[in-house]
């Protein structure tokens, strides 16, 4: 089990077949306080992959080195990422807890998008050119997919960057493709990474870039 202290935890299965499935999150108090009224909820990172069912679930007291598991009803169209969220009372204060991102792989998936990052400083500067990189990892033998990259500006407008194809690829083999953005404009843009299989989007991923002057 993962830890994020006070709390040790898991989601199981790690992988599934699409469609409607359920995942069990196993939570332990490791800290030396009872934990109260928690609020327990399994959230997506990207709804389009795995859509979480329902409104959650409570658990009235969990002891220190007490266990408990909880079901969570899922629909998976493929593959993505989990968080759990926390909320109740320790010591008679309210408490929050949040676990970092739980990555579930859904059916057969041809490849991933491994990562998305600018090859900049943080905090780029206004009119000048930003170079970016995603990678793509061939989980089985493919070919045929497709890239495609966007910007979503401040002001909320969703700007398309670059699109190709993903060449053939083997098991373990990396591709990387590359694309610029020239900031017009203050604050903090979002960039965003597809992959696809024909029609059915098998990946995405997000950076984050803050423009100034």
């Amino acid at each position: 089990m993962a830890m994020n202290y006070p709390i040790e935890y898991e989601v199981r299965p790690k992988a599934v077949a699409e469609g409607m499935r359920w995942l069990t999150l196993s939570l332990k108090n490791i800290g030396n306080r009872e934990l109260k009224d928690l609020d327990v909820r399994l959230n997506s990172l990207d709804t389009y992959s795995i859509l979480v069912r329902g409104l959650g679930e409570l658990i009235p007291t969990l002891e220190p080195g007490e266990e408990e598991e909880l079901p969570f009803h899922v629909s998976a169209q493929t593959t993505g990422r989990v968080y759990v969220v926390l909320n109740g009372r320790k010591n008679g204060r309210r408490f929050h807890w949040e676990s970092p991102e739980i990555f579930i792989r859904v059916g057969e998936q041809p490849a991933e998008l491994v990562s998305l990052f600018a090859l900049t400083e943080p905090h780029a500067r206004l009119g000048e050119p930003i170079k970016c990189e995603a990678t793509v990892r061939g989980l089985i033998a493919s070919a045929g997919l497709v890239w495609e990259f966007w910007a979503e500006v401040p002001g909320g407008e969703f700007k398309s960057l670059a699109k190709g194809g993903v060449g053939a690829l083997d098991a373990g083999e990396e591709a990387r493709y590359t694309f610029e953005i020239t900031p017009d404009g203050e604050g903090i843009y979002v960039l965003h990474a597809y992959l696809y299989q024909g029609a059915r989007r098998i990946d995405h991923r997000t950076e984050y870039l803050s423009i100034s002057l």
